[in-house]
């Protein structure tokens, strides 16, 4: 655990608030922190959603510090860039469904991490933005290939290539965010969507999740018979039986994540 990162668990779900103002830039610490948060959440079968906050009212998070990279050492870029991609890659590989609740200015590394995501919810004030290439860097924790998958080849060029900034309005036309908000609700609707998480199955949740994400790198001639194997395989699980008798029985279900 880090200071950077506060945690908390509420009820099914886990929250992560960035915690380094004024503009919760991302450092070695916070991002080794929110990586091994995700790991043990990953074990953790009381916990089906996560939500990813900043604190305060005006930033999400503003990326790395500039300043590590002033001198030009190829080192701590290297150093850098393999934490990023660790820490936010294992954030898109998390078991259960992460929710990033945009509250603000959501730059660089903290659009990447809110890209990391499978939701996004933003803020109406808030601005996304990836500019690396203004001062000479380019995104390097997912945001060349996580970007297009959302809003295609088109705009991700103009975000990242022309360097141009999206309100929370153009991010939701896009297909950039899932929802907006009014500023000031945006860590409660994602609480709340949290928690219609929880009344799937865990376990056929992180199953569906990792048939959507194949998309990415599986044919679909070789993704459909996963889907259906998958189906299959679910009837190995506790949550199987339970799902289908509960709603026979027209009660609430009892899910084990197993």
């Amino acid at each position: 655990m880090t200071d950077l990162l506060k945690f908390e668990k509420q009820g099914n779900t886990a929250l992560i608030t960035f915690n380094n103002p004024p503009a919760h830039t991302w450092t070695y610490e916070s991002l080794s922190g929110l990586r091994d948060i995700v790991l043990a959440l990953n074990e953790d079968k009381d916990i089906y959603a996560l939500v990813l906050t900043g604190g305060g009212e005006k930033f999400f998070s503003a990326g790395a510090d500039l300043k590590l990279f002033a001198d030009g050492d190829k080192a701590v870029a290297t150093q850098m860039s393999d934490i990023f991609g660790e820490a936010f890659e294992t954030l898109s590989q998390f078991r259960g469904v992460s929710i990033a609740a945009i509250n603000g200015w959501s730059m660089g590394g903290g659009l990447e991490v809110a890209l990391a995501c499978d939701l996004r919810i933003a803020e109406e004030h808030a601005m996304m933005a990836l500019p690396e290439a203004t001062v000479g860097l380019l995104p390097c924790a997912g945001g060349t290939q996580n970007l297009h998958i959302l809003v295609g080849e088109g705009w991700t060029k103009r975000m990242i290539l022309c360097g141009e900034r999206v309100d929370a309005a153009t991010a939701l036309r896009i297909g950039l965010v899932e929802e907006v908000v009014a500023k000031g609700t945006g860590l409660e609707k994602a609480i709340e969507l949290a928690s219609k998480v929880a009344r799937q199955s865990p376990v056929a949740v992180a199953a569906c999740k990792q048939l959507i994400q194949s998309n990415r790198s599986m044919p679909i001639n070789e993704a459909l018979p996963a889907e259906r194997q998958a189906f299959v395989d679910l009837f190995d699980t506790k949550d199987q039986a339970e799902g289908v008798n509960a709603f026979l029985e027209k009660r609430k279900p009892q899910w084990q994540n197993a």
